[in-house]
């Protein structure tokens, strides 16, 4: 059995939960500042965050070591970062926490269909059902009733 730190399940369950507080604390947050100033914010205590782990962890390495196609996707990887985030700081600000985040969640059902593209990554019927699902939950959860 493997040690539950180096289990990839734990570090994505984890990720939903602190998305899903992304959600909540983000709408609160919005309120009364401009989304883009709001991102900004975000991004400042993330960027603090992210060096703090670096640091502790020792992970640091010469800039040099990394290599240009490394760089690009990583630049290009962030760039779509940010983006998404001023995209759903916007319709936090305008929209319904519970409606927008499942929405969002469409990027379950992007990633699986660009990755059998782009990386040429292979799905199951029942992977591809739980996709189906996916899709088809989050827009029955973001129709006004």
């Amino acid at each position: 059995m493997k040690p539950m730190l180096g289990s990839w399940q734990l570090w994505a369950l984890l990720s939903a939960v602190f998305a899903a507080l992304t959600a909540i604390f983000g709408k609160i947050g919005v309120e009364g500042v401009n989304s883009d100033l709001a991102t900004l914010i975000r991004t400042a205590v993330i960027l603090a965050i992210a060096a703090a782990i670096v640091a502790a962890t020792g992970a640091w390495q010469p800039v040099s070591s990394i290599s240009n196609r490394t760089w690009l996707f990583l630049a290009l990887s962030g760039a779509a970062t940010g983006l998404s985030w001023l995209c759903y700081f916007r319709a936090l600000q305008i929209g319904d926490a519970a409606r927008v985040a499942p929405i969002d969640k469409l990027s379950v059902v992007l990633v699986a269909v660009f990755a059998v593209v782009f990386l040429r990554e292979r799905l199951s019927g029942v992977n591809w059902l739980g996709v189906i699902l996916i899709g088809t939950g989050a827009v029955l959860v973001a129709i006004r009733a």
